[in-house]
């Protein structure tokens, strides 16, 4: 997990430079052009393509520069995003390393030809995948968020997609708005191991195990507390949360964890995941778990799950008539004290 992320740095417009980028073809190319036969997209770029036209006003001449009147007030817009985590060192950008974030702002950046900085719900882990990730972003362009999909369809990796784009309210934050987060963990008890389509998303468990005893652990869980023990030390944040759903169910070969909370600290989920499976393989017992909550700092006995079998599926938010009150209520009650340090996120 990385630390806070600067704006990443302006693309070059050397067309042969963005053609050879391996996220995708230049944005000059003929294949993102609307119409191709038509003429090069003036300094605007593709952002003049994704603008809202303004009732009854003329056609913008591309040999003019824009006065300080005429720059368009900044807009925010949310994102809601999938991707396989298999090939990502994990969401937050970091130097020399592919990451989801680092990708999305890249390719943002190249399509609205200004720099994209973005906030998300969840800062997933090297090799987590998401199904409902949010993130959003603030812009001057005026941006016609079908087209935006369309386009980012075609620019992007496959492993990472923008399944949507709406204008949301100055006060939406993806991060601080957050009511709660939903994860999935799945895991496969077939003797054979995952199936090999599914295998980049699903675990394979080696041993019987005791649906009974695992959901009587996972109940101890349950409620607001201080879940120290299942998190990653990191400086500056608290690891109290409320963890409103721990289940489990077992279809067939297919055994699947529903974790949801207000949010999450840095590797808790899959620590609460290795914790309840060490219960179900005859391991430990139900009331290890539960008294695994006295603990201040970080368990050693708590085995974090593999990586792969993660996934952040949904993002809860209230009203928009709620958001600035749940911002400030965030903020408090997710840092601590100058000098005190644990883990978070």
């Amino acid at each position: 997990m990385s630390a806070e992320n600067s704006l990443p740095t302006a693309p070059s417009s050397d067309p042969a430079e963005l053609r050879s980028d391996p996220i995708g073809p230049s944005p000059d190319s003929a294949e993102l052009r609307p119409d191709s036969t038509g003429p090069r997209p003036d300094s605007a770029g593709l952002r003049s393509d994704l603008a809202e036209p303004q009732p009854g006003s003329a056609e913008p001449r591309s040999d003019s520069l824009p006065t300080d009147a005429a720059v368009p007030p900044t807009a925010r817009y949310r994102l809601d995003i999938s991707y396989d985590g298999t090939d990502f060192t994990g969401w937050a950008r970091q130097p020399g390393l592919r990451t989801v974030q680092g990708v999305l702002e890249e390719s943002l950046s190249k399509v609205l030809r200004e720099p994209v900085q973005l906030t998300v719900a969840g800062r997933t882990d090297a090799g987590v995948h998401a199904e409902g990730q949010v993130a959003h972003f603030d812009t001057s362009a005026a941006i016609v968020p079908d087209k935006l999909v369309h386009r980012m369809a075609r620019f992007l990796p496959k492993d990472v997609r923008i399944k949507d784009v709406r204008v949301a309210p100055p006060e939406f934050d993806a991060r601080f708005s957050a009511i709660r987060r939903h994860y999935v963990y799945r895991l496969t008890t077939a003797v054979y191991g995952a199936e090999p389509l599914r295998a980049r998303g699903v675990v394979a468990c080696r041993h019987d195990v005791d649906l009974a005893a695992m959901r009587a652990a996972s109940r101890k869980l349950l409620g607001l507390h201080d879940f120290a023990a299942f998190c990653r030390r990191r400086e500056g944040a608290t690891t109290v949360r409320e963890l409103q759903r721990f289940d489990w169910t077992h279809e067939g070969d297919s055994l699947t964890a529903y974790v949801s909370a207000d949010a999450f600290c840095w590797s808790m989920v899959r620590s609460l995941v290795g914790a309840v499976l060490a219960v179900g393989e005859g391991r430990r017992t139900p009331d290890w778990v539960g008294g695994l909550l006295n603990e201040t700092e970080r368990a050693s006995s708590v085995t974090v799950a593999p990586a792969h079998g993660l996934s952040l599926v949904a993002v809860d938010y209230p009203p928009d008539a709620d958001l600035a009150a749940r911002n400030a209520q965030t903020r408090e009650v997710r840092t601590v004290p100058s000098g005190e340090s644990c883990c978070g996120g």
